[in-house]
């Protein structure tokens, strides 16, 4: 459940009220207590008065950071929203999309709540967006005049470059013109969004929008990275394991990735397979019901990486227990089916066994992957009506 606070703000004339703000701010924070005040203040000097303005903090913290915002917005002269999310589905940058489905304003621009990006740049942000006629504009650490001078300490850093170079080799044509996709501080134009097509994991939010729903023109402007004013950093492994679930995720959502990365994470299920037939067999167990048994051990592998790695968004459609049963009943059958067909296609067609057994490969990993896509992870006919009518 979400809750709003509004916090309170300097009473002006009827009269004076603005029209809805050229600019929302979009903040996501999760035990920022320490940073919030200083950052409400900075906003309140660094943006020109000429460009109305609104602030939403979304927050997912178990400490008083709500309430302390509350506080410090009473010294701002601008309207500062909080959403606290009881639960925090998809992490910061679940946090983003509920913060740009309530922003008002024509730009949308997303920044930290630690200070390490600065609110002097907001209006630098919104200006190019403007000049160019941009609908992303994007504040970069490796344009000439930028820096990732806060990142602390070496090994930061390395990760951070490391996962710039594997996502643009990743979405080479998509992060064309992106020279820092791991940046967490852009603006981007509140008609060139579709907020309902974003699925984030973790909080690399600008990747997960540059990839989905990416607006025609992309601007960049420089900017130097600051070092925390206070608190730890979020960036931890777990998030960098999110952050790789992520990337696997964004990569397969084209059908033919998926199908490609279904053949990958079968191969590699000969290992665990072998593995087990090898361990059975030493133990005396005769070789067909340890067949049997070690390929379970593939089918449980298997089932584990694609759950991960290619249909995480559609695990909700049926319980686990009923996703695995029927991912092992097609992975089973897959074995079935595969004898006949090479009989088949020997002695009806005339193959040799090897060719037939290629072919035979080929056309029941086509159907597993076909069976995989329709039986497990599409949502069931009631389901699928339902969010239509929704």
């Amino acid at each position: 459940m979400t809750h709003e606070y509004l916090a309170p703000v300097p009473a002006v004339d009827a009269a004076e009220v603005p029209e809805p703000g050229a600019v929302t701010i979009v903040v996501p924070t999760y035990n920022e207590s320490a940073n919030v005040r200083r950052l409400l203040r900075l906003i309140t000097e660094s943006v020109p008065a000429r460009l109305p303005c609104e602030v939403v903090f979304v927050d997912d913290s178990t400490d008083d950071t709500p309430e302390v915002i509350s506080e410090a917005a009473q010294d701002c002269p601008f309207p500062v929203t909080v959403l606290h999310r009881e639960e925090p589905a998809g992490g910061l940058g679940g946090a983003v999309v509920e913060g740009m489905k309530a922003a008002g304003s024509e730009w949308i621009v997303v920044m930290d709540g630690d200070c390490q990006h600065p609110p002097s740049l907001v209006p630098e942000l919104v200006a190019t967006g403007q000049r160019t006629n941009a609908g992303l504009v994007v504040a970069s650490r490796y344009l000439p005049g930028g820096s990732r001078a806060g990142l602390a300490g070496g090994y930061r850093v390395a990760v951070s470059r490391g996962a710039t170079w594997l996502t643009k080799a990743l979405f080479p044509g998509r992060l064309r013109g992106i020279s820092d996709p791991m940046s967490g501080f852009f603006a981007v134009r509140r008609a060139d969004l579709t907020a309902e097509t974003l699925k984030p994991l973790g909080y690399k939010i600008l990747l997960e929008l540059a990839v989905r729903s990416r607006p025609r023109a992309v601007a960049e402007v420089p900017f130097v990275f600051q070092e925390r004013y206070a608190g730890e950093s979020k960036s931890t492994a777990r998030e960098g394991v999110r952050f790789l679930r992520h990337l696997a995720g964004l990569r397969t959502d084209a059908p033919l990735a998926r199908m490609i990365g279904f053949g990958l994470i079968g191969a590699s299920g000969f290992v665990p397979n072998l593995v087990g037939l090898w361990a059975l067999t030493a133990l005396g167990v005769h070789y067909l019901p340890a067949e049997i048994l070690a390929n379970q051990l593939g089918v449980a592998w298997n089932f584990l990486l694609i759950e991960q790695l290619l249909f995480r968004n559609r695990r909700a459609h049926r319980r686990g227990w009923d996703r695995l049963g029927r991912f092992a009943l097609l992975a089973n059958a897959d074995l079935v089916l595969r004898i006949p067909l090479i009989a088949l296609f020997v002695h009806r067609f005339g193959m040799g066994a090897l060719s037939a057994t290629a072919l035979a490969l080929v056309t029941t990993f086509v159907l597993r992957f076909v069976g995989t896509e329709a039986l497990v992870y599409l949502p069931r006919r009631g389901q699928a009506a339902a969010r239509r009518a929704a």
